[in-house]
């Protein structure tokens, strides 16, 4: 049987924390907004599947590894879009698995601003395998010696302004707490807390075919202290790309990725830990897949 890394023992601490930071991280959400606020369903008029794969802190057993795949788009000419998305989120013994519907209304401002609002409503399965892990105390009430999971329903709520070089938005996934329940002890708080993103892009158009992208998340969970990700990339033809960033308590991260006939989107980033974490770990990569369908020759790449 596995001895429980620090790492796992460290995720497990979080899975009974009421305050902590939950949801996953990721460094190419430029290109994978839909997955951080439900408002952006439909903002654009095509259907969208996109994949995230993120392994995070390579060269650490039993460290963080995400999946997501999402599909979101249109379902009228103007005003509504759909959505949705599943995951899991797997570190070491413990999984977080979902699935996650949206729904947006799209309101025409004027000729430049749309302003929607979007809604969330899921599952969320939390599990820990107990045979995974060795305790120097068999009787811990804290940690389950067998397979134990627990599934609650999630919800969500967005805004997001945009026009045709920029964008805002804010959203709360998580927004109304629920206690899932994974553990003997009777005051224990397996609790899904509020997470707050706040988004921010431009295109800034700098002529012979190049143009460059700028943004920023803000991302908050009480009492921990607000974390901020500045980022940018540089276009040449809408079809090619590099990129980098920083992410505060974190990670510096650098990314390239490619267009490939206006349909099939591909990027890849790596993140450099900035934190004591480097003296044990090579870094995380991520992988990003998006494909478009339903799209008119008029459209931009979904970049």
């Amino acid at each position: 049987m596995r001895k429980l890394t620090f790492i796992s023992a460290f995720i497990v601490f979080l899975v009974n924390a009421t305050v902590a930071q939950q949801l996953p991280i990721y460094s190419q959400y430029m290109l994978n907004d839909f997955s951080m606020n439900p408002a952006i369903a439909g903002t654009q008029d095509y259907f969208n599947v996109k994949s995230d794969n993120r392994f995070q802190w390579i060269g650490i057993t039993d460290a963080p590894r995400t999946y997501i795949l999402t599909f979101d788009g249109p379902i009228t000419s103007q005003h509504v879009g759909i959505g949705t998305y599943i995951y899991t989120d797997i570190t070491g013994p413990t999984r977080r698995t979902g699935f996650t519907t949206a729904y947006s209304y799209h309101l025409k401002l004027n000729s430049d601003l749309t302003l929607s609002f979007g809604l969330a409503a899921g599952l969320t399965q939390f599990a820990i395998d107990g045979q995974s892990i060795s305790l120097q105390e068999t009787t811990d009430p804290a940690l389950p010696n067998a397979f134990a999971s627990a599934i609650v329903p999630d919800f969500g709520a967005g805004a997001y302004l945009y026009g045709a070089n920029f964008y805002a938005g804010i959203a709360a996934p998580q927004i109304i707490p629920i206690t899932a329940k994974l553990t003997n002890i009777a005051d224990a708080q397996d609790m899904l807390v509020r997470h707050y993103y706040v988004t921010a892009g431009y295109n800034f158009d700098v002529g012979n075919n190049f143009s460059i992208d700028p943004c920023i998340v803000g991302n908050y969970v009480y009492p921990v202290p607000p974390q901020v990700d500045l980022g940018a990339r540089v276009l040449y033809m809408q079809k090619v790309w590099v990129g980098a960033g920083y992410r505060t308590m974190d990670a510096v991260y650098a990314m390239i990725g490619y267009v490939y006939q206006k349909n099939l989107t591909l990027g890849f980033s790596y993140d450099y830990p900035v934190t004591t974490i480097n003296q044990y770990s090579f870094g995380t990569t991520e992988l990003y897949i998006g494909i478009t369908f339903n799209k008119s020759k008029a459209s931009q790449p979904s970049l």
